[in-house]
C-alpha cells in the first residue's frame, strides 16, 4: 500500500524517520478509559523494538507534569504520541485518554490521524461514549478497526464482544465488523481459567502461538480447522462483498476456491475506503517475553490495510482573508500546510508544539506564518505573526530526538513557538494560509477561581493564559456582572487536571468559590419616590430635591430616562445630575445588590438652591429617589434563562426530561434523530444548570451531551429568591 522508509530498523538510539507519505502510518486509538489503550501502545512499541514505555510530549529525559497528574487520576489526560516502524513503515501511534473530560485531546488524535484503532476491553464491553465517536469517525469516513483486550480476565468473551461490537458499530452491515483471527486458548489453570496463548488465522488457516513469549507460526493441526469453518466463510462472505470484483461473489457462490492473496487484497482495500472493520485480538506481553499476543498481526494491518496520508482528503485551505486554496494532497514539494494538533510547556525549553504536516516540508529553524482562528471568545488571545521555529525532535521512548526534517504526512514536535496555540495553521511567511478549524466541544461546567494571595494575583493572568492556549477546550471568562474570573471546563476531572497544571507548572495558587450567575433586579409595578439631599455645615450647603416616577418596561428595554419638569423647578444643568445619580444607583442595585433594569425613570419635580445646589447633590438625591421608589415597591429578581439542547438515546429520554422539570425548566419539544437519539429542547434558569455537564453525563451513563444558549432574564419565583438571599447572607 505504499513505500517503506529508508530508515534502518531497530538502529540503536535513532528515532523513527520518514522520507515519504507514502511511508507513514497515523493511527489514533480510542477507547473508554480502562480499556487498555496505552497499554497496548506500549505492547506494540515493544514488538516493534521501539522502547519499553509509551513516550510524551516532553524534553528529552525530562519528565512531564502530567505524568504525576495521571497517576494520581489513574488515567491518561493527555493526547501521547509514540511512533515506532515496523517492516520499513513509521507508524505514529496516537494514544488518546478514554475519559469523556478529555475529548479535546481526542478530537486532536482524530485530527492527526488517517485511521482509528477502536479499543474493546472483552471484560466490560462496548460504552456509549465509544459509540458516539465511532459515529463521529464514520461521519468523515475514516478508516476502523477493532482490537479486544483483557482477553486475561476471568469474565472475557471474545466471540461474545464481539457480537456485541457488531451490533454497535454495524448497524448497517453486521457483515462488515468480523474477526480475522480466533484466540486459542490453553490448558485450563487450577482456577479453571484457560488464558489464551495464541491465534488462528481465519483467512490464511494459520496458527500463530505466542506461548513462549515470541510469536511463532505453524500449520493448525486437523482438529482445529472444523472450529473456525462457519467464521471463515462468514469472513470470506463479507470481504467479497466489499470487493470491487462483482463477479467475486458469483465465483465463491458458484464453488470457485478465491486465492488467499485476492482475499487479503480486498480486505486491504475494504479496509483503507473505510467500508469494512476488522476485529483483532490483542494482550500485553509476559514479562521478559518480546511478543505481546496478537501485536504482530496488528502492526501488520496497520501497515497494510491502514490508508496512507496521501490517501486521505486534508482538510479544506483558505487563505487568512478567506479565498479558498487548492493544495495537492500531502506533497512534500508542496505550499508548507501544518497544524498544531497539541501543545504543552516543558519547564527547561518552553512550549513544545506537537504538529501535523499536511502539505510541503517543515524543516528546523526556519521562520513560518503562524494563523489563529480568532478563538477571542474562549480567551485566547488573537494572533496572526510571524514566528521562527526550533529544532524538531520526535518522542523516543522518554526522550526527544531532534529529526532533520518533517515530510507531508508526518508529525513532529516543535520547539519554541511561542505564539501557536492548538489548532492554528503553520505555513510559509510569504504564502500565508489556514487549515479549517476542527470542532471542539462547548466547555459546560465553570470554575470561579480567585488568586490564593497577592504573589499569585501577580502570576495567575499569564497562567490562565498559557492553559487556554494549550487547551482549546477550555474559555477563559471575566464575567464584568459577576466580578469573577471562570474557568470553563469539560468536567470535574478537566477542572481538577487545570488547578494542578496552575499550581505545579505555573506556581499559581488559587482558590475556588461558587460560581455566581448575573442576577438583575427590576421594578414590577408602578413606584414613586423623592430624593431630598439638604445639608449644612458651615459655608456652601448641599441642597437638592428630586421627585421621580418608575415604570416598568419589557425585557431588554434597559433603563430610560425622561425629563418632565415644568417651570425650572429643578434647573436645566442639574437634569442631568439627576440621570446620572439614577443610573449609578441602578448599576448598583436597589434590594439585593444587583443591576436595576427595565424601568423608565420619570423625572416630575424638585426644588434647587441658589448657592447649595450643585452637581454632586442632585446625583445623591436622584440615587436616594430610585432606592425611596424601591422601598415601597415590589421588586422582582430577574434571572438569565438558557435555552438547552439535550441530545440523548431514547432510553433515557424520560430520564432526562423529568429532571429538567426539575430543575424548574420548560421542555418545549423533542425531535428524533438517525440512531436511536431524541433531541430534547427545553428552557432552564442557567442557576439550576451550573452543574448539568456532570450530572448529565451520570443520568445517561456517559451518552447525551448538551449544548445552552441565553435567551432571556426573567423573573426569579419569589421563594427561590428568598432562599438565595439566605444563602448569600449565610456565605458572607
Amino acid at each position: 500500500m505504499g513505500d517503506k522508509t529508508h530508515t534502518h530498523p531497530g538502529a540503536a538510539g535513532r528515532a523513527p524517520t520518514a522520507d515519504r507519505p507514502a511511508s507513514v502510518r497515523n493511527v489514533v486509538l480510542v477507547g473508554h478509559s480502562g480499556s487498555g489503550k496505552t497499554t497496548l501502545v506500549e505492547a506494540l512499541a515493544l514488538t516493534a523494538g521501539a522502547v519499553n514505555r509509551a513516550g510524551r510530549v516532553q524534553d528529552g529525559g525530562t519528565v512531564s507534569d502530567y505524568d504525576d497528574i495521571e497517576h494520581r487520576q489513574q488515567r491518561s489526560v493527555q493526547l501521547s504520541l509514540v511512533p515506532v516502524e515496523w517492516d520499513g513503515f513509521k507508524i505514529n501511534l496516537l494514544d488518546t485518554p478514554g475519559y469523556a473530560d478529555f475529548v479535546g485531546e481526542l478530537r486532536a488524535g482524530l485530527r492527526a490521524a488517517d485511521a482509528a484503532l477502536f479499543v474493546v476491553s472483552a471484560a466490560d464491553g462496548v460504552d456509549g461514549s465509544t459509540r458516539m465517536v465511532w459515529e463521529e469517525c464514520a461521519a468523515v469516513g475514516m478508516p476502523r478497526a477493532l482490537v479486544i483486550t483483557h482477553l486475561e480476565a476471568a469474565r472475557a468473551d471474545f466471540e461474545e464482544t464481539t457480537r456485541l461490537c457488531a451490533e454497535a458499530f454495524g448497524a448497517d452491515d453486521p457483515d462488515a465488523v468480523l474477526p480475522l483471527y480466533l484466540p486459542l486458548r490453553g490448558p485450563q489453570g487450577p482456577d479453571g481459567h484457560a488464558p489464551v496463548t495464541g491465534l488462528i488465522g481465519l483467512l490464511t488457516q494459520r496458527l500463530f502461538d505466542y506461548a513462549s513469549g515470541r510469536r511463532e507460526e505453524s500449520e493448525p493441526g486437523p482438529e482445529r480447522l472444523p472450529l473456525i469453518e462457519e467464521a471463515r466463510d462468514r469472513l470470506i462472505e463479507g470481504i467479497i462483498a466489499e470487493s470491487e470484483d462483482e463477479t467475486l461473489m458469483d465465483r465463491y457462490l458458484g464453488g470457485e476456491r478465491i486465492d488467499v492473496k485476492t482475499l487479503i487484497g480486498d480486505l486491504e482495500r475494504a479496509v483503507a475506503r473505510g467500508s469494512f472493520f476488522p476485529v483483532l485480538a490483542a494482550a500485553p506481553a509476559a514479562d521478559g517475553a518480546r511478543h505481546g499476543l496478537g501485536t504482530v498481526e496488528l502492526l501488520e494491518l496497520i501497515t497494510g490495510g491502514f490508508p496512507t496520508p496521501p490517501e486521505r482528503v486534508a482538510p479544506a485551505v483558505t487563505t487568512p482573508d478567506g479565498r479558498e486554496r487548492a493544495i495537492k494532497t500531502c506533497d512534500p514539494e508542496g505550499p508548507l500546510v501544518a497544524e498544531v494538533v497539541k501543545t504543552a510547556s516543558d519547564p527547561y525549553v518552553g512550549r513544545v508544539s506537537l504538529v501535523r504536516v499536511f502539505s510541503g516540508t517543515l524543516r528546523p529553524d526556519e521562520t513560518v506564518h503562524v494563523s489563529g482562528h480568532g478563538l477571542t471568545d474562549r480567551g485566547h488571545e488573537d494572533h496572526d505573526v510571524d514566528e521562527r521555529i526550533g529544532a524538531l525532535s520526535t518522542p523516543f521512548g522518554k526522550q526527544q530526538r531532534p529529526v532533520a526534517h518533517c515530510v507531508a504526512g508526518d508529525l513532529a514536535c516543535v520547539a519554541k513557538l511561542n505564539r501557536a496555540e492548538t489548532g492554528d495553521t503553520l505555513s510559509a511567511k510569504d504564502d500565508p494560509l489556514l487549515m479549517e478549524a476542527w470542532r471542539m466541544p462547548e466547555p459546560l461546567l465553570p470554575l470561579a477561581i480567585r488568586a490564593h494571595s497577592k504573589a499569585d494575583e501577580d502570576k495567575l493572568s499569564q497562567g490562565l493564559a498559557r492553559l487556554v492556549a494549550e487547551d482549546p477546550t477550555m474559555r477563559l471568562e471575566q464575567n464584568q456582572h459577576t466580578h469573577q474570573v471562570v474557568l470553563w471546563c469539560l468536567g470535574e476531572a478537566h477542572a481538577d487536571v487545570a488547578l494542578e497544571r496552575l499550581r505545579s507548572r505555573y506556581g499559581v495558587q488559587v482558590d475556588t468559590e461558587p460560581h455566581r450567575v448575573s442576577l438583575r433586579e427590576t421594578f414590577a409595578e408602578r413606584a414613586a419616590g423623592r430624593g431630598r439631599h439638604v445639608k449644612q455645615s458651615g459655608g456652601h450647603g448641599q441642597f437638592a430635591i428630586c421627585e421621580i416616577e418608575v415604570d416598568p418596561l419589557p425585557a431588554g428595554s434597559g433603563i430610560e430616562f425622561v425629563d418632565k419638569v415644568v417651570g425650572g423647578a429643578v434647573p436645566r444643568q442639574f437634569v442631568p445630575s439627576v440621570e446620572k445619580g439614577v443610573r449609578a444607583q441602578a448599576a448598583r442595585g436597589i434590594v439585593a445588590g444587583y443591576p436595576l433594569v427595565d424601568v423608565r425613570v420619570t423625572l416630575l419635580d424638585g426644588k434647587a438652591h441658589s448657592v447649595d445646589s450643585s452637581d454632586a447633590a442632585f446625583q445623591t438625591a436622584g440615587a436616594l429617589a430610585l432606592r425611596e421608589a424601591a422601598a415601597g415597591a415590589r421588586i422582582h429578581l430577574l434571572e438569565p434563562v438558557a435555552e438547552v439542547s439535550v441530545l440523548v438515546g431514547d432510553d433515557f429520554v424520560g430520564a432526562v426530561m423529568s429532571d429538567l422539570s426539575g430543575r424548574r425548566g420548560r421542555v418545549l419539544g423533542t425531535e428524533q434523530t438517525p440512531g436511536g437519539r431524541t433531541v430534547v429542547r427545553a428552557e432552564v434558569p442557567e442557576i439550576e444548570i451550573r452543574r448539568y455537564a456532570v450530572d448529565l453525563r451520570s443520568l445517561s451513563h456517559g451518552t447525551a451531551r448538551f449544548d445552552r444558549v441565553y435567551a432571556r432574564h426573567e423573573p426569579m419565583p419569589a421563594q427561590v429568591a428568598d432562599r438565595l438571599r439566605a444563602q448569600e447572607r449565610e456565605a458572607s
